[in-house]
Order: C-alpha cells, then sequence, then structure tokens
C-alpha cells in the first residue's frame, strides 16, 4: 500500500502536470489569438461597403427645426450608394450561376451603378462593360475608363426606343458569351441589398428614433428597401418621395397615374426629362419602385435651381461636397420638415458626390446654358429658396 507520502507526492505531481497543460494551452491560445484576423479587419473592398455613418446636418436641423441626419452613402469605396447593390446583384448571380468565374458584367446605368460594378468587377476578376448615355457627366465616363470598364455612349432616347441604354446592354449581353446582365432596375436583390441592410442600419444608428425618410428615386431600390424596413418598425413613419422634373413618379403617388407633362409633348426632351440631375426621376413603373408605393405617404417635386442652390448651399454651410442626387434629397427634406412637429428626425442619404457633378452643377457656364443660375458665394442660411 502507498504511503501517506507517496499519495501526496503523486497528487504534487498530478498538479504539476496539470499546470503545464494549462500553460502550454494559455501560451497557444494567445499565440492564436495575436495572429488570427480580428473583427476589426474588413475582407478586402467588399468588406468597406455598407456600416456608413449617420450624421447630424446642423446647420440644416437648426433652419428646419428638425433633426436631420444623413447616411453618408457617399463614403462608400465606389462613392455612392449604388456599391450596395452591386454587390449584392454580384453575390447573388454568383450563388445561382449566372455569373461565371472571368465573366463580363453588363449594365446601363446613369454611372454611378456603373462606377460601382467596376470596382468590384476588378476585385473579383471580371470585365465589366456600361453603357450610358451621351448626355451624362464626363466625369463619369474617366472614372469609368479608369478603372477598366469598357464604356459604351449611346444617344439619350426614351425608354420605349430599341437604342435606350439599358436594352443595348440587355442586347449586348445576349451577344457576349460569359456575360451577365444586371438589370438593376429590375432586379429584387437592388431592393433587398436595403431592406436587409441600409434601413436596419438607420434603426439601429438612430434607436428606433427616426419619424420620417425622404429620398429621390431613379430605380426605386433604396427608397422602397428602406421605406418598408422603416415602416415595419414604426406605424407612424412617414416615407417621402422626392422627384425631378418629367419624372412621371410624383404623380404616380399623387394620383395614381404614371403620367408626366413632357409626355404630352411632341418633341421629347432628354429621356422626356427636362432636367439636368442624373440617376433619378423616370417615366416607368419599375420592379424595385413597386415595392416602395405601399409605403410611400408623402411626395414632393424639385426643381433644377432647388437642386443647384442646395447643393452650393450645403458646402457653404454644412462643408459637404455633394452631388445634384444629394442635393435634390435635401430639398426634399426642407418641404417635409414644413409639414412635421417641431423637432421630429428626419433621415435622408447623401448618395453621391459633388466630383462627379462639377461639370454640371458646380460649372457656371453649364448652369447658364440651360438657364440656371451659379448660386452666390455667400449664400444666406435661408432656406427661402426651396418653393
Amino acid at each position: 500500500q502507498a504511503t501517506m507520502a507517496d499519495r501526496e507526492w503523486r497528487l504534487v505531481a498530478i498538479g504539476v502536470a496539470t499546470g503545464a497543460a494549462v500553460y502550454a494551452a494559455a501560451r497557444v491560445l494567445h499565440t492564436w489569438s495575436r495572429t488570427r484576423p480580428t473583427t476589426d479587419v474588413s475582407y478586402g473592398v467588399e468588406g468597406l461597403i455598407g456600416n456608413t455613418k449617420l450624421i447630424k446636418l446642423k446647420t440644416l436641423s437648426r433652419q428646419c427645426g428638425c433633426t436631420v441626419l444623413a447616411k453618408m452613402e457617399a463614403s462608400n469605396p465606389g462613392g455612392s450608394t449604388k456599391d450596395r447593390i452591386a454587390l449584392n446583384i454580384i453575390l447573388k448571380a454568383e450563388r445561382e450561376g449566372l455569373l461565371q468565374p472571368g465573366g463580363t458584367i453588363i449594365e446601363g446605368t446613369a454611372g454611378s451603378t456603373g462606377i460601382s460594378l467596376a470596382l468590384l468587377a476588378k476585385a473579383r476578376g471580371y470585365k465589366c462593360i456600361v453603357v450610358m448615355a451621351d448626355d451624362m457627366a464626363m466625369e463619369k465616363e474617366i472614372t469609368l475608363r479608369t478603372l477598366g470598364a469598357e464604356v459604351h455612349r449611346v444617344k439619350a432616347v426614351s425608354i420605349v426606343n430599341d437604342n435606350h441604354y439599358c436594352k443595348v446592354a440587355e442586347r449586348l449581353a445576349t451577344e457576349i458569351p460569359n456575360a451577365f446582365y444586371v438589370d438593376q432596375f429590375e432586379n429584387a436583390a437592388n431592393f433587398d441589398a436595403h431592406y436587409c441592410h441600409t434601413g436596419p442600419e438607420i434603426w439601429q444608428q438612430t434607436n428606433g428614433q427616426v419619424d420620417a425618410f425622404v429620398m429621390g428615386a431613379g430605380t426605386g431600390g433604396t427608397l422602397a428597401g428602406i421605406g418598408r424596413y422603416l415602416s415595419e418598425q414604426k406605424d407612424e413613419m412617414r416615407v417621402c418621395l422626392v422627384d425631378p422634373p418629367g419624372s412621371a413618379l410624383y404623380l404616380k403617388v399623387t394620383s395614381g397615374v404614371l403620367f408626366t407633362p413632357q409626355q404630352a409633348e411632341r418633341k421629347l426632351q432628354r429621356n422626356r426629362y427636362d432636367t439636368i440631375l442624373e440617376g433619378v426621376g423616370i417615366d416607368r413603373l419599375t420592379a424595385n419602385f413597386a415595392q416602395a408605393l405601399p409605403y410611400i405617404t408623402d411626395a414632393f417635386q424639385c426643381s433644377d435651381q432647388e437642386a443647384v442652390t442646395m447643393a452650393h448651399w450645403v458646402l457653404q454651410h454644412e462643408g459637404l461636397f455633394i452631388g445634384s442626387s444629394s442635393a435634390l434629397n435635401l430639398v426634399g427634406v426642407v418641404k417635409l420638415a414644413r409639414t412635421l412637429s417641431p423637432n421630429s428626425v428626419i433621415v435622408t442619404c447623401i448618395c453621391d458626390s459633388g466630383y462627379r457633378a462639377m461639370s454640371k452643377v458646380f460649372n457656371p457656364e453649364f448652369l447658364a446654358s440651360k438657364g440656371l443660375e451659379m448660386p452666390d458665394d455667400d449664400l444666406s442660411p435661408s432656406l427661402a429658396f426651396c418653393a
């Protein structure tokens, strides 16, 4: 039989061995924790998309009598909110086998979606072809070519014309082997990107303290996705469309008729739109915008002059260099704020940068050629220019 001393030595030995094992395990865990990827490290350029900041626009809030919050979508790596839908559409197409390795991504776009697609095409090993109307800002074409996209410029015509940029893009996708047509206007992954991500981000960032969301619409995916998500969280949510000249969406919301006065004219202007604002407004009902209709509570129109002046006003009073789509959104904020209770919380998106609008919104010669005024360098804080 083991003596008491033997048993004690045995226990000491077991303790030492156990301690050594625990120490070794701790060393391994420590080494692994120092070398493994942390949650603060993004996975490629894709990891930079989304989770954008929500900031309070101080001067605009003070002038409106409401808290105006801007989702800074222009801080996405591609410079616009379109990064979200480009990534979501590409990932969905990859999962479904519609986009094969080394394939070609093709889309008709006013420019921003094309830039987002071209950026992601580079990151994921695809080629990219973009078709855009010949009256879109030259800055966008330069950016697209710099990112390696093949750019096709076509005459600006109505969607009923076979040479409309979307139809040309769709046709190219049938002619080029291993090509994928994005179809952002009708693709449900557009809506999903905002319903599943942007909307929840806003709700979380505001702690649910939001009364209204304001946005223009091109494809309608952003307004639909965010508007529906927020409305499902709060019954009294106001969802507001702001629409440029010549677009049919304002009348669709306010009267149920998809019509714009320009459609009654014998001569058709640029895509039936008498506007310099790019990427917003449309004269047809897309699948993405259709999802917004049940949730839109308000609609306002924004003139080109209002948007131009707002872009300059925000630069002077908020220090933000924004594009025409963002300016249109903020004009909508001002008009909606006049109908809300004081201190209401309004959210919108800064969805594009002024760098894509320098040849138009910030170009006095171009503005004069369109009968628009270049705002003064010392604009008053007053928002009286929003009619």
